[in-house]
């Protein structure tokens, strides 16, 4: 084959390359799921009334959400997004902040960074949360216009030494 034949093969197989790279799929990039002040909608990852959110938020491949019963008592509630098992536990929270439940031995820590499955001291899974929400910021009450006090009777007129002398 001449030098000039092998050069357009080799232009051509380049441009079929390049064409064939232009035309891949890139990877959808996925967006937050709709949430609200419970959390996910249409999930498991989500308190009901009466319970309150203290914080909810997903990894890659997993969503949760921390609620607390009227009683005062913590509940985790989670969602493997790849096939939809779900786990709702009780939970507590650590003095630093961190939500842990446990099933059978294994424990779920939830933290705005992360969400840890581990067994003893074994970690199994280390999803960094992607979407972290923390509990909606309570109302705070409007501040009122302090009272001023309007005497019912009329003052006397100033004495003498308040008069500026």
């Amino acid at each position: 084959m001449s030098s000039a034949g092998c050069s357009s093969l080799r232009s051509a197989v380049a441009a079929a390359a390049w064409a064939a790279w232009l035309l891949m799929p890139l990877p959808s990039a996925q967006a937050a799921p709709a949430t609200d002040d419970q959390g996910y909608l249409d999930s498991t990852a989500r308190c009901s009334t009466p319970n309150s959110t203290v914080v909810f938020g997903s990894t890659e491949t997993s969503r949760v959400a921390i609620c607390k019963t009227p009683a005062g008592q913590y509940e985790y509630r989670g969602v493997r997004v790849r096939d939809g098992a779900t786990l709702i536990r009780p939970a507590s929270q650590s003095a630093n902040g961190k939500f842990v439940a446990e099933n059978d031995g294994i424990e779920y820590t939830v933290t705005a960074s992360s969400l840890v499955v581990s067994a003893g001291d074994e970690v199994i899974r280390d999803e960094p949360m992607v979407d972290f929400h923390g509990a909606p910021a309570p109302k705070a009450p409007t501040p009122s216009a302090p009272a001023t006090a309007t005497p019912s009777t009329p003052l006397p007129p100033p004495l003498p030494a308040e008069v500026g002398g």
